[in-house]
């Protein structure tokens, strides 16, 4: 009886994009944590700094159009 090899919805190169994709998600998650003031009362300005407006949002993005691009790619 010979064995089938299990033919996978995508190749190999599209599943390392998508944990490509999937690792800028997670770290501009958290790079966008934090920030915030321990005491309710006091407002603090480290919430609006470059790595949270500007730089997380920018990799989570990135991530997207990773996994994007990793999904249509075509394995063959």
């Amino acid at each position: 009886m010979k064995k089938e090899k299990e033919k996978l919805l995508f190749g190999k190169r599209n599943y390392q994009l998508m944990i490509l994709g999937l690792v800028f998600i997670t770290l501009g998650f958290f790079l966008m944590s934090g920030g915030g003031s321990d005491d309710p009362n006091v407002f603090s300005d480290e919430i609006y700094n470059f790595r949270r407006i500007r730089l997380a949002p920018f990799l989570i993005i990135l991530g997207f159009i990773i996994e994007v691009y990793a999904i249509i790619k075509n394995p063959n």
